[in-house]
């Protein structure tokens, strides 16, 4: 057991890699956060190109083989970083993902040291539930982090982890990025520009990887219900490999008669610009999403958000206030949300932007997530 013995605080995050992505981007956030409270803090990972966000911060980083899922390899990242932990008198063992939980749960045990985990989405569980298991070390934490109210159900439903430990704080918007004032029209042009995307119309953005439960097929056949109406869609993420999930969309589009009204972009270095050239911004997810981050992103810019009315956007998204929900799955209500979406006036556009806007800044802070997460670390340490 940790001794009850007040310490200096020291936080070591671990995750599997440091590329682009919301446990990545959650991981440099609480360093930067750390490091400007003046509290000692590491990140050991596998390393990646946001290695260079903990550079600019001065936070250390341990290069380990935390991707990996065999268990020998496990148990060796485990020695490591207990090495680490001892040398570097870490307090705090913060684990965001299932493999390295697991080396940094032994890692904690066996150095006598705090663990918190961070349950960033829903796992799947597998047939006749077999992966139950290998999912529930992110329940070990002394503290459990739940995203959102739905992980939190989950966590408990599936886990009946004690809803005492669990702490439930909601993922972020930096308000620094995501500002509507900083946004110039530079890089408004430059973005439309770069895309060859019509300045005549109104834009549809859809922000996501290219996979279908994200919904993009279901988007399709929602604009093709209301494809008399002036619109046109950017589809915003990487197929990552997955060619003939994005050869279908393409083939469904053209059977619609839509191949002028549709532009794919692989890649968007500047998603604020992307955002604000947008009047429509969707979650289209037909499957829950464990938050929802492109929802809040697109309510901090003030733009008219279309969202699932499951996971993470319930929560996110006020009806009707904020921004519009529509039945999961279901295109003609898509259809009619766009279509209501689509039409409205200029000064009811306005009120919920400036709603949406005031919602992100009330409860989706990157410093309310931030403040949170360390009262979780002040609690045990």
């Amino acid at each position: 057991m940790p001794d009850s013995k007040k310490k200096k605080m020291v936080v070591l995050q671990v995750l599997p890699e440091l590329n682009q992505g919301g446990v990545e981007l959650g991981t440099t956030e609480i360093a930067s956060e750390l490091q400007k409270r003046g509290i000692e803090n590491y990140v050991a990972s596998e390393g990646g190109r946001m290695e260079h966000n903990l550079e600019r911060i001065k936070v250390k980083h341990f290069t380990l083989p935390l991707k990996t899922k065999n268990i020998f390899k496990m148990y060796l990242n485990a020695l490591r970083l207990s090495a680490i932990i001892k040398k570097y008198g870490i307090t705090i063992v913060h684990a965001r993902s299932r493999a390295p939980a697991w080396s940094a749960y032994w890692a904690a045990k066996r150095c006598g040291v705090h663990f918190v985990t961070t349950f960033h989405g829903t796992y799947g569980l597998g047939p006749w539930k077999i992966k139950k298991f290998y999912n529930r070390v992110m329940t070990y934490g002394e503290r459990v982090i739940a995203i959102s109210n739905h992980i939190k159900e989950h966590i408990i439903h599936h886990y009946g982890t004690d809803e005492q430990k669990i702490r439930l704080i909601a993922r972020c918007v930096n308000m620094d990025n995501f500002d509507v004032d900083h946004i110039s029209a530079e890089r408004m042009i430059k973005f439309m520009e770069e895309n060859n995307i019509p300045e005549d119309k109104p834009i549809i953005s859809l922000i996501g990887r290219l996979t279908n439960w994200k919904g993009q097929k279901l988007l399709i056949e929602a604009l093709n219900k209301i494809k008399t109406q002036d619109f046109y869609c950017l589809l915003i993420g990487d197929d990552q490999g997955r060619t003939k999930y994005s050869d279908e969309l393409k083939e469904m589009i053209k059977k619609y008669g839509m191949e002028d009204r549709f532009r794919f972009i692989r890649h968007v270095s500047d998603v604020p610009a992307a955002m604000m050239t947008s009047e429509i911004v969707l979650s289209t997810s037909i499957e829950p999403e464990a938050f929802g981050r492109i929802a809040i992103e697109g309510q901090a810019m003030g733009r008219i958000v279309v969202a699932s009315n499951i996971g993470g956007s319930k929560e996110t998204v006020i009806d009707g206030v904020t921004g519009k929900l529509f039945e999961s799955g279901n295109a003609d209500d898509l259809a009619a949300a766009l279509h209501w979406a689509l039409h409205l006036s200029t000064k009811e556009k306005e009120k919920i932007g400036a709603a949406a806007i005031k919602n992100v800044k009330e409860h989706f802070t990157k410093q309310i997530m931030c403040d949170k997460t360390i009262k979780v670390y002040e609690e045990l340490n």
